[in-house]
């Protein structure tokens, strides 16, 4: 994956990690991380956060912005666009370059809101209660900020479709972090009582409306067909489903001798095993799990996420199923519809360090 990217930045000459470096080098921002440094010693998430910001992992690189320009690269100047294309720099218009680096924006801004902590579930271990507030605050402003700055970037594109496009995707955005986090807050709810298409249209919302809506937004910034802007909107949403898959599925195919990754109950891979096995046998299969020492496993009928123990068998029963065989199967599914979207543009390095990016989250151990 690491070489993949590393690849397509070169195609497109624009280092993604330095995709909102105007925007990271302001005063305003500059303050922000002076003052998330007072969280150092807390297990505050929004640390975290901002050390993804610095560095990037395997598993954290920031790709939508990439995305968005190698599928400008990919589709290159419209007939409709011949008179423009003194202000292309290595085949991507200067809009094309700030869309992408308002994808970047916005995708970081609600990353930052996501480190939001329930106050009413923290530890002492955590750190002291006033930092973890202060913490909360900083989550909150620091996100409110990137996202401001992606909307006022946004409107000076002044293309009305385009604003009308990234403004839906963050309503989608929104609503999709929503259906996450609804069923969190019920206590007796273990998992939630969805099936494989219904936690498609969730995904859809918060993980692929917003590189598949910012995939049409730049053909639109460059006067492509209705077909084009079509085929760029599903390139984008199959590769980001397939994507979400590829890491869902991690825990259970990744081959490390190290302890049990974690793994929630709501991916993929548990939906589809408990719609073979059926809800109710899931449910039984959640509670009744065997537990040493036993005095521990009284918290279990609700939590059953915070015992390592029972977390593992229940890994070992969805990986004996089918759910991990379907879940494959779906992300190439998805993947092999990203490529099909791919064969309406014209044949390129972009085109094929884009079908690369596929390859890369459809390859399985």
């Amino acid at each position: 994956w690491s070489q993949v990217v590393s690849e397509a930045e070169k195609i497109v000459g624009y280092p993604t990690s330095f995709m909102s470096l105007r925007c990271l080098l302001s005063d305003e921002l500059s303050n922000i991380a002076m003052q998330v440094r007072k969280l150092v010693g807390t297990k505050h998430p929004l640390l975290d956060t901002a050390r993804g910001f610095v560095y990037d992992s395997r598993n954290n690189l920031q790709m939508r912005g990439l995305v968005v320009l190698l599928i400008s690269k990919a589709a290159g100047p419209s007939t409709a666009e011949l008179s423009f294309q003194h202000d292309m720099v290595s085949g991507i218009y200067s809009s094309q370059r700030s869309l992408a680096e308002i994808t970047e924006l916005i995708h970081t801004a609600f990353l930052v809101h996501r480190g939001i902590v329930n106050i009413g579930e923290l530890k002492s271990c955590d750190g002291p209660l006033k930092d973890m507030q202060f913490g909360n605050k900083m989550a909150v402003l620091s996100g409110d900020f990137l996202l401001a700055n992606a909307c006022t970037s946004l409107a000076q594109l002044q293309n009305t479709k385009v604003v009308e496009l990234i403004s839906s995707a963050i309503g989608d955005l929104v609503q999709g972090i929503y259906y996450e986090n609804s069923k969190s807050s019920e206590e007796n709810c273990l998992t939630d009582d969805i099936g494989i298409s219904r936690w498609k249209e969730q995904v859809f919302l918060s993980h692929s409306a917003l590189l598949a809506k910012s995939c049409q937004a730049a053909m639109e910034l460059a006067k492509h067909s209705a077909e084009i802007e079509d085929m760029a909107f599903q390139y984008g949403k199959h590769m980001s489903m397939s994507h979400k898959l590829h890491s869902d599925l991690q825990p259970f195919v990744k081959e490390t001798s190290s302890d049990t990754m974690a793994f929630s109950l709501n991916s993929a891979p548990a939906i589809l095993h408990q719609e073979f096995c059926g809800r109710e046998a899931w449910l039984k299969q959640i509670r009744e799990k065997p537990c040493a020492p036993r005095d521990n496993c009284a918290r279990l009928k609700h939590s059953p996420h915070r015992c390592a123990c029972v977390f593992q068998q229940l890994q070992e029963a969805i990986k004996a199923g089918k759910g991990v065989t379907s879940a494959i199967d779906l992300c190439r599914c998805h993947g092999n519809r990203a490529l099909a979207a791919l064969e309406r543009f014209p044949p390129s390095e972009a085109r094929d360090a884009l079908a690369n990016i596929v390859y890369a989250v459809t390859r399985f151990p």
